[in-house]
């Protein structure tokens, strides 16, 4: 065999040996992102996956999240498949009550067991994955409330998700939960709604028109939400919010009032505008011990005729510093705010984020030291430092709505907008030595947005 040929048939032999080892790999080889995390030891269940937000509706065509359903899907395959994760965290709104056009009988003629139902048909393969997680019994999987599913009871979202483990304070406030994860009392996870006058629980606030009711203003809020983006119009064809008045400025609670008014001026008139009849009942309630129609005008504030101060006809009693301080403790917080900082933190959410610092940093009667929430859909990771001068971490999960829009013909390239998601990874297998990863999912994949380590 001369020399050319010689050459010729190494190679093919070689090219054939490489496809041979190519074809003979080791199939257990880990490949799912989660089971590759560089600062991870990878060979151990210790890894916490956190999502929030996923707003899944009862029906499609007004669902806060539909185009982001296959991408959910895919994610909690991912999840299922792990080897190293040990805990699945849904972190609140992960049933969506709220996000209903006002227009719309939110249970019909049935009941908030049939309106879970048809959530979990109206996003079947969600639940499918979720429920196999649940099964397979090798990740625990927990669930916390958030204020837009803070009103569907305990065995109600069982029938969601059967066997699901479930953080509430308590039977009487299941609106609101914290969960310490398994071996860490130092990490302290909730939806965060219980600092939001917005989104709090709110008891005894409406006993006239709806005795037992604790649903909050926010509701009232996305339901008008919910008809700005499914019965759209234009900012200059949208009905306006009428004026008020501030005529007793030294009065603490008239202020904190239009406080309040100047955020739904500011919301309705351009962030969430629509076209109704202000005056019209167009609110179909009939949840959480709201048995009657209401109108937009029935939540916003007005001047009275009698004397010109500002009155509503829902939440009246709601705005004095000392019926703000009640109803943080009944929201179980440990740290009172001030009500008008909490007011205008509803729209400014830095406000609530910040209260990862006020409720558990500042607070020297609490030894957490990583907290996260969800809910105000504003991904991020900060560092903290605690009043014994420890180093702490603040993380936010972020969303899965969907990009909204209301130009039903916008390209909108949805595999790029929000879906985030955060990861508590021990490195190299030092459960004491964490690192906090921020992700979002784009296009299927794993980017990684931020991290930070923290030694508790």
């Amino acid at each position: 065999m001369n020399k050319k040929s010689y050459f010729l048939f190494s190679l093919v032999t070689l090219v054939f040996i490489m496809l041979s080892c190519k074809d003979n790999e080791d199939p257990t080889i880990a490949t799912n992102p989660f089971d590759i995390i560089s600062v991870s030891s990878n060979d151990a269940r210790d890894k916490i996956v956190v999502i929030s937000d996923l707003h899944l509706g009862n029906d499609l065509s007004y669902s806060e999240t539909v185009a982001h359903l296959d991408r959910i899907e895919q994610l909690l395959n991912e999840v299922r498949t792990s080897a190293t994760i040990k805990e699945l965290i849904l972190n609140g709104d992960i049933l969506d009550e709220w996000y209903v056009p006002t227009q719309v009988d939110t249970y019909g003629d049935g009941t908030q067991a049939d309106f879970v139902r048809k959530t979990v048909a109206a996003n079947q393969s969600i639940f499918y994955v979720l429920n196999g997680i649940i099964a397979d019994g090798k990740i625990k999987v927990t669930y916390i409330p958030g204020n837009h599913d803070m009103g569907l009871k305990a065995e109600h979202i069982n029938i969601a998700m059967p066997g699901v483990n479930q953080a509430r304070d308590s039977e009487e406030k299941y609106g609101v939960g914290t969960y310490h994860p398994d071996g860490y009392p130092q990490i302290a996870i909730e939806h965060g709604h219980r600092y939001d006058f917005f989104n709090a629980i709110t008891p005894n606030a409406n006993e006239s028109e709806a005795p037992g009711a604790t649903i909050p203003p926010g509701y009232f809020f996305a339901r008008i939400a919910a008809n700005s983006f499914t019965d759209p119009t234009t900012l200059e064809a949208a009905t306006k919010v009428h004026d008020v008045t501030l005529n007793d400025a030294g009065n603490a609670e008239q202020r904190s009032k239009y406080i309040y008014y100047s955020l739904w001026k500011q919301v309705i008139d351009s962030l969430i505008y629509v076209k109704d009849n202000f005056d019209e009942k167009i609110f179909k309630t009939n949840i959480g011990n709201f048995t009657k129609d209401y109108s937009i005008n029935d939540v916003l504030p007005y001047n009275s005729e009698t004397d010109g101060s500002i009155q509503m006809n829902l939440y009246n009693g709601s705005f004095t510093q000392s019926n703000w301080e009640e109803r943080l403790k009944y929201n179980n917080a440990p740290v009172m705010t001030n009500i008008n900082e909490a007011i205008v933190g509803s729209l400014k959410t830095a406000f609530i984020d910040e209260q990862s610092n006020v409720q558990y940093f500042q607070n020297s009667l609490s030894a957490v030291r990583l907290v996260l929430f969800g809910h105000t859909h504003l991904p991020m990771i900060k560092s903290y430092t605690n009043s014994k001068g420890e180093a702490c971490i603040y993380a936010n999960s972020g969303s899965w709505e969907d990009q909204k829009t209301r130009d039903k013909t916008a390209n909108i390239d949805q595999d790029t907008k929000k879906m985030y998601f955060l990861v508590i990874a021990p490195v190299e297998s030092n459960t004491q030595n964490l690192q906090v990863l921020l992700y979002q999912y784009r296009y299927g994949k794993h980017s990684l947005e931020e991290s930070k380590k923290i030694y508790l």
